[in-house]
């Protein structure tokens, strides 16, 4: 083996002036939302452990410093191949890329250009140089869009994770902090480069690093712990199986699924703290238990009731197999639909990881079936209605935002029944400030597209099924080349526009400057939930050529047109039944769209009704 260099740099001395490139035979970039967040989550609490908004920003220099691990390269002339470390290189050129875009409108801003391209001659080429992603790297580093339909999976996963990046990284930190953290981002995090000079020597590297020794889990750890407390030889040989076979179980279902599944179940039943977001606060239960389970384990046997053999006998017996059954539900109802988990799907869909403590929290293992499943769908519900409220009035629900707020629902949640869920909950929802009726002008925008998307057909979708229709809500989210796209009802030309009006000036009143128009254009009763195909042959037409057209579309699409409203039994019976104010648009200007805005924002109220939670537990 020739020389080997191992060098601790920031990411400005990473990335500054250096190009990095991916051999084909790489493996594509696989980074998924929980690899993300949890990214996200390590380095914006790092970061606020030292953050204070009284510092200077000279302040950053003395912050502690984090390191992401290590990078293997292949030096070849002047070239340099990344043998490991591209997942991360790839993720930190994306949150790079976001944090330069967002940072445009700030009057403190921080040059990250150069680590993120070069140019010469005019001709600008990526640090991380793969040729396949460049185009969709260059659409996001301009904010344009891109169609990854057609594109290979590393594409795919770039454009998901980079929209993540703008749905997770916190809002407290896009204002006067943004400077700071993105100082310390690159200046204190540092990555270790280790260059070997043939790829056979990088490789090598790589092998030992990855193979030689197999270290424990904290899920072994933590087995191992019980298992040494069972004085019982028999009861610990099958404690031992049963907890390989759970174990096993998780596994399948996902690398990370046992040591998720495990911190979910003692955060539900066991957390009291959590750590203060402010400098020198200190790990609390919470916290410890995300990131050294088996050691918290050890160190609170008496609060978990671990005092002789029994105990830990029952704990795996009862305690784990109940936890992680249930666990195992959650997550196979938050990839696909599932009969009367419907709500824990939904949450799902906006990448809302937090809820799974929650809806462990009140269950028991002494809980009948039944039991189980009203807790569980009170608490989704709960937290459906919650998010919703949110989203409509462009709050966020990322982790570290709601985290705090989450666990002390958790906590007062813990081991209740129906009943006493039903009371905690709806109380908790009667003193949220803003419903829906909070923001009248909810409107599509760059940041919100994701969650415009799901009101759109969550409210396609419960029209439909109350009108008798059967659910195509899964229809409606699918991706791939048949997937469905946000239709505006106005074509995006003003011209087009006006030719509703029989006199130019009349369209001017309605709209006397073009931003006005298109500000309006984007307000969710404007808005349609269509097939891809659609968009692309109507959706320049004005709205008279594309109202026939809509009749052939879903139902709410179909609610614009007065055939609609003929011969139509189940759809008649709902819109009675409801008193929702349908009705058809033979044309569609600003006041059609204001009709519209409030029909959607009554139908959000009727899905999200915290009356809801009452009937779950109705006999």
């Amino acid at each position: 083996m020739k020389e080997i260099q191992g060098d601790a740099k920031t990411i400005r001395q990473l990335l500054s002036g250096n190009k990095y490139a991916i051999d084909y035979y790489q493996r594509e970039y696989k980074w998924q939302t929980k690899h993300l967040q949890e990214l996200l989550e390590d380095l914006v609490g790092k970061f606020l452990n030292d953050f204070e908004p009284s510092h200077e920003r000279q302040a950053v220099e003395k912050y502690g410093n984090y390191f992401l691990g290590s990078i293997i390269i292949s030096q070849k002339e002047r070239q340099k191949f990344i043998i490991d470390g591209q997942q991360r290189l790839t993720t930190l050129s994306l949150l790079l890329i976001f944090l330069h875009n967002l940072q445009k409108n700030c009057p403190d801003q921080v040059k990250l250009d150069d680590l993120i391209f070069s140019e010469r001659y005019s001709q600008k080429s990526f640090n991380l140089n793969v040729e396949e992603r460049n185009a969709c790297m260059e659409a996001l580093f301009n904010e344009t869009p891109f169609d990854d339909t057609e594109q290979p999976e590393s594409v795919k996963n770039i454009v998901a994770r980079y929209a993540d990046i703008k749905e997770y990284f916190p809002e407290d930190l896009t204002g006067e902090a943004l400077p700071y953290f993105i100082d310390w981002l690159i200046e204190n995090v540092y990555i270790v480069e280790i260059t070997a000079y043939s790829d056979e020597d990088a490789y090598t590297i790589f092998e030992t690093m990855n193979d030689r020794g197999l270290s424990l889990t904290p899920t072994d750890m933590l087995k191992g712990f019980l298992l040494a407390n069972i004085s019982d030889e028999t009861k610990k040989v099958q404690a031992n199986q049963l907890w390989k076979n759970w174990v096993n179980k998780l596994v399948e279902l996902g690398k990370d699924e046992e040591a998720d599944s495990i911190k979910t179940w003692l955060r539900s039943q066991y957390a009291q703290t959590i750590r203060e977001r402010k400098k020198g606060a200190v790990p609390g239960d919470f916290d410890r238990i995300g990131t050294e389970f088996h050691r918290w384990v050890r160190d609170h046997k008496p609060q978990i009731g671990l005092n002789k053999s029994a105990d830990f006998v029952g704990f795996i017996e009862q305690d784990f197999v109940f936890y992680t059954r249930q666990f195992l539900r959650l997550r196979k109802a938050s990839i696909s639909l599932q009969p009367g988990l419907e709500e824990v799907f939904y949450n799902a869909q906006h990448g809302f990881t937090l809820q799974y403590p929650l809806l462990l929290a009140p269950l028991h293992p002494d809980d009948h079936l039944d039991v189980v499943n009203q807790k569980i769908r009170l608490v989704a519900s709960f937290l459906d209605i919650l998010l919703a409220r949110r989203l409509w009035n462009s709050r966020t629900i990322t982790y570290n935002t709601m985290q705090y707020a989450m666990f002390v629902v958790m906590r007062d949640i813990r081991g209740k029944t129906p009943a006493e869920l039903v009371t905690i909950l709806r109380r908790k929802l009667d003193a949220e400030s803003e419903v829906f009726a909070s923001n009248d002008r909810l409107r599509l925008h760059k940041q919100n597209y994701k969650a415009i998307y799901q009101f759109l057909a969550r409210i396609t979708d419960h029209i439909e099924r109350e009108s008798g229709l059967k659910s195509r809500y899964s229809e409606y989210i699918a991706t791939g080349t048949n997937r469905y796209e946000i239709e505006h009802i106005w074509a995006s030309d003003f011209l087009v526009y006006g030719e509703q009006f029989s006199s130019p000036v009349d369209c001017v009143k309605e709209f006397p400057y073009p931003d006005d128009f298109d500000a309006y254009r984007n307000r969710i009763g404007g808005l349609l939930l269509l097939p891809k195909s659609f968009n692309a042959s109507y959706g320049d037409l004005p709205y008279a050529k594309k109202l026939p057209h809509y009749y052939s579309q879903n139902l709410l699409a179909q609610s614009l047109n007065s055939q609609c409203y003929n011969h139509n039994p189940g759809f008649l019976k709902y819109k009675g039944r409801s008193g929702l104010p349908f009705q058809p648009h033979d044309e569609f200007k600003k006041a059609d769209l204001d009709a519209r805005q409030k029909l959607y924002q009554k139908i959000a109220e009727e899905i999200w009704n915290p009356e809801r939670l009452n009937k779950i537990v109705e006999p």
